[in-house]
């Protein structure tokens, strides 16, 4: 399954970022998913809203992700986190086909 997680660095992580403008952090951004059984897809550095870092990764155990993001979290490195499932267009298809099986089921207000 396909995550999206994006935030803003801590200025706790800024300073150490500046301290040492080579650090690496895809790579430790690969170690942590990758010791969650998963692969880092690809990762963005953003400006919005504060220097921050845009992450997609897969993980195959979805309680995964969650505990991927609450670690870098809890480790004080971003905050303002948010945490986006990602459909791949197959899984997409999937769903659409189940919408139509399910849509005569649901009745909606005022009908």
């Amino acid at each position: 399954m396909h995550f999206c997680l994006t935030g803003q660095y801590t200025p706790r992580s800024l300073n150490a970022i500046m301290e040492n403008p080579a650090t690496n952090r895809y790579e430790a951004a690969k170690k942590l998913i990758e010791a969650a059984g998963g692969k880092l897809i690809s990762m963005y550095s953003t400006a919005s809203d504060g220097p921050g870092v845009l992450v997609i990764f897969d993980v195959p155990d979805p309680s995964a992700a969650p505990a991927v993001s609450g670690v870098v979290v809890a480790a004080g490195t971003i905050h303002n986190a948010k945490l986006t499932r990602l459909f791949t267009q197959d899984e997409i298809t999937k769903v659409r086909h189940t919408a139509s099986k399910l849509r005569t089921a649901y009745s909606p207000p005022g009908s």
